[in-house]
C-alpha cells in the first residue's frame, strides 16, 4: 500500500486525499490551521460558489492562464461530477445567475462538512495544527517530509508520494502564505511571479473617494492596456482604435482607495503590472448614444427652467450627481433651456464613457486568488506529477492557474486535485 502525504487541507487538498485513499493508498492530510478548508469558509461571500455549470468546452474560456494544462483534470472530472459528489452526500446545490452553483443552505461550511466527513469515511488520517517544513527528495524521487506540531519536536517521516495544496499567497489569514512555494522552489522547481488576482482596484482620480459606498448594478466595464506610448503614425495613417481587454456587464462598487464588486474582479483577472491601463465605465449600457441622448432630451424637458444639478435626478444616483456635473464642465447652476446641443451630446459621451485611470490593485490580503506560482511546463498535465521529482504532486492554486469569478477557480482545485490524487495513490 502507498503511503502519501498531502499538505493542505483545503479544497483541492480533500479532493486529493480523497481520490488517493480511494485508489487504496495510506494517506495523511496536514493542515497547519486547527479545522479544514478555512478559505472555503470564505469563498461567495461565506455561501461558497461550488463551481459553475457551463458547458464544461466553455469553461477554459474562463481560465486566464494555462488553460490548455487543464485538459485532462477538467474532462476527466468535470463540473458535473462535482456536483454529483456533493448531491450524492447529501448536500444539495442550485445554480444561479451566471450558471454559479451554490448549496441550497447558502452556507459554506455544508460544502466543508461534506466534503470532510467523505474524506473521514475514506479512512484518510486527518492531522490539524501541523506545519510542514520541507519536503525531501533522494535520487530524483521524493522520499520525505519534516513536520511540526505546535509545541513539539520537529519529525521527519517517509513518504511514497507528496502532494502539495498550500494554495497561493491571497487570503493569508486562512494559512495561504506560500509554503508550497517553498517546498517547489528546494525541490528544483521555477515559479511564475505571484501577483493578486481576482481583486479591486486602485483608481487615481480622487472622484472616487467621494462616492465611496455607492454600489450600481446593470452597468457596462471596459479595460483597456498600453503596453507604451503610441509612436507618432506616419501622416496620412490613421491610429488603430483601442480594444479593451476586458468587456463586461454587472455590478461595482466604489470605495476609498477606487473600485470593487464582482465585475472590477473579474476585469482584474486581465490586468498587467506596469503598463498603463484606464477604465471605461458605462453607466446606461442598455442605450445606445443616440437613444441615450433622447432620454435626455424627454428629461430636460421635464425640467426646462429648473437648474442643471436638478435636473439629473432621473438619471444618476443623488450621490453620482455632483461628480458627474464636475465631469461634464457644464455650470450647475445653468438654467436646462441654456444647455447647449454640444453639451448635451458630451453628456452622453460621458455616462457613456466615465474615464477612471488605474494605479495598480490591492494587495493579497484581498485578493481571491493569486496569478502566478509553481510553473506548469514543469508538471505532467496528465497526472499533476512533477517532471523534475517522482512521486512529487501539486494541485490547486499553488500551480501558474487562475481563472475569472463565478466557481471556476474552485472547479480547478476539484478537477487538480482529483487527478494528483488518483495520480498519486497508483500502484507502480
Amino acid at each position: 500500500m502507498k503511503k502519501i502525504a498531502v499538505i493542505g487541507c483545503g479544497a483541492a487538498g480533500m479532493m486529493a486525499a480523497l481520490a488517493a485513499a480511494e485508489s487504496s493508498a495510506s494517506v495523511t492530510v496536514f493542515e497547519k490551521n486547527e479545522k479544514p478548508g478555512k478559505k472555503i469558509y470564505i469563498t461567495g461571500k461565506g455561501r461558497c460558489n461550488v463551481t459553475n455549470a457551463c458547458d464544461v468546452t466553455d469553461f477554459f474560456g474562463h481560465v486566464k492562464r494555462n488553460p490548455r494544462f487543464l485538459y485532462s483534470a477538467v474532462y476527466g472530472y468535470d463540473n458535473s461530477a462535482v456536483m454529483d459528489f456533493f448531491e450524492n452526500n447529501g448536500c444539495k446545490l442550485k445554480v444561479e445567475r451566471g450558471d454559479r452553483v451554490f448549496p441550497v443552505s447558502d452556507h459554506s461550511s455544508d460544502i466543508i462538512r461534506t466534503l470532510y466527513n467523505a474524506v473521514k469515511k475514506a479512512g484518510v488520517k486527518v492531522i490539524f495544527d501541523t506545519e510542514v517544513l520541507s519536503v525531501e527528495s533522494s535520487g530524483g524521487v521524493v522520499s520525505a517530509i519534516t513536520y511540526s506540531k505546535k509545541g513539539d519536536p520537529i519529525t521527519r517521516e517517509e513518504f511514497d508520494g507528496v502532494i502539495v495544496c498550500t494554495g497561493g499567497v491571497s487570503y493569508p489569514s486562512t494559512g495561504s502564505t506560500g509554503d508550497g512555494y517553498k517546498f517547489a522552489k528546494n525541490l528544483g522547481h521555477s515559479l511564475v511571479k505571484p501577483v493578486p488576482s481576482l481583486v479591486p482596484f486602485v483608481i487615481e482620480e480622487d472622484w472616487c473617494k467621494d462616492l465611496q459606498g455607492l454600489s450600481l448594478k446593470n452597468v457596462g466595464l471596459k479595460l483597456f492596456l498600453s503596453q507604451k506610448e503610441e509612436k507618432e503614425k506616419p501622416a496620412g495613417k490613421k491610429k488603430k482604435a483601442d480594444k479593451p481587454v476586458y468587456d463586461g456587464f454587472g455590478e461595482m462598487l466604489f470605495t476609498h482607495f477606487g473600485v470593487s464588486g464582482p465585475l472590477v474582479l473579474t476585469a482584474s483577472c486581465h490586468y498587467e503590472e506596469n503598463v498603463k491601463a484606464r477604465l471605461l465605465l458605462d453607466l446606461k449600457p442598455a442605450l445606445s448614444e443616440e437613444q441615450l441622448d433622447k432620454r435626455i432630451l424627454r428629461d430636460f424637458e421635464g425640467a426646462i427652467n429648473k437648474q442643471f444639478k436638478n435636473a439629473l435626478g432621473g438619471l444618476f444616483p443623488t450621490k453620482l450627481i455632483p461628480v458627474m456635473i464636475n465631469l461634464s464642465g457644464i455650470d450647475s447652476e445653468k438654467a436646462v433651456h441654456d444647455i447647449t446641443k454640444e453639451e448635451r451630446l458630451s453628456l452622453v459621451k460621458l455616462i457613456k464613457s466615465v474615464p477612471m485611470t488605474v494605479v495598480g490593485t490591492r494587495n493579497f490580503n484581498e485578493a481571491i486568488v493569486t496569478r502566478g506560482g509553481v510553473n506548469v511546463k514543469e508538471i505532467d498535465p496528465s497526472t499533476m506529477e512533477s517532471k523534475l521529482v517522482k512521486g512529487l504532486f501539486f494541485a490547486g492554486e499553488v500551480l501558474d492557474i487562475d481563472a475569472e469569478t463565478g466557481g471556476f477557480n474552485l472547479q480547478v482545485a476539484w478537477s487538480t486535485g482529483r487527478l494528483a490524487g488518483e495520480s498519486a495513490g497508483m500502484n507502480g
